[in-house]
């Protein structure tokens, strides 16, 4: 509050704009942008996975998942058809390279893992006194539900010459290289006569030899 107090008010209120613009969704992209993309030429469909697997990337979200073993997967879905299909019964799954499959964590979920791992952290034995540390506050749980309301896929639908993009969480804390060799399977996609879609295999090794990749 003493620092606050010290800003003049004209300077703090040229700051607002700027914190309160921090914690938004990026601009939305045509999913052929994205390294890590699967087209379907047939169905007119486009979906790409852009995994935040640095801090810098990661910066815009108000929780430091990827510390707690949790990888943010932005999932952008672009359909150049003249119908809309629906992702209301689509399964994303995160695929590992052992072929394991990984469902998207709900809020709750996130929150689980992040106390865990707080709680094993503190059984760490430590010699002699224990000294005076700092540690970093918990994530809370509004936090957390702010993020999935700001940030997480909701489209059930995209309309015809459209893309939407949002995000999906997973709990990758198990794994050494999450990415590698790793996909993001989709299926149960439908068209607007429920017809099934081809599923969709995003492989991440795609996304692991851009550009973006190299972002830290």
């Amino acid at each position: 509050m003493r620092t606050l107090r010290a800003i003049p008010p004209f300077l703090l209120w040229l700051a607002l704009p700027a914190v309160a613009s921090v914690h938004t969704p990026p601009p939305v992209q045509p999913a052929t942008s994205f390294a890590a993309v699967e087209v379907h030429d047939d169905e007119k469909v486009a979906i790409a996975a852009e995994p935040y697997n640095t801090r810098e990337k990661e910066a815009i979200f108000r929780v430091d998942y990827l510390s707690h073993g949790v990888m943010p997967v932005r999932l952008i879905v672009t359909n150049n058809g003249n119908r809309p299909i629906s992702l209301r019964d689509a399964r994303i799954l995160f695929l590992t390279a052992a072929g394991d499959k990984i469902q998207a964590a709900e809020p709750e979920d996130v929150e689980r893992l992040m106390t865990r791992k707080e709680r094993e952290g503190s059984k760490i034995p430590m010699p002699g006194p224990i000294p005076d540390i700092k540690l970093k506050p918990k994530a809370s749980n509004k936090e957390i539900e702010q993020d999935f309301d700001t940030f997480e896929y909701q489209a059930l639908v995209v309309e015809p010459h459209t893309t939407h993009a949002g995000f999906l969480f997973y709990d990758v804390s198990e794994l050494d290289h999450p990415l590698k060799g790793a996909k993001l399977h989709l299926r149960e996609l439908r068209d607007a006569d429920g017809n099934e879609l081809f599923y969709f295999e995003i492989p991440f090794d795609k996304y692991l030899k851009s550009k973006s990749s190299q972002m830290n």
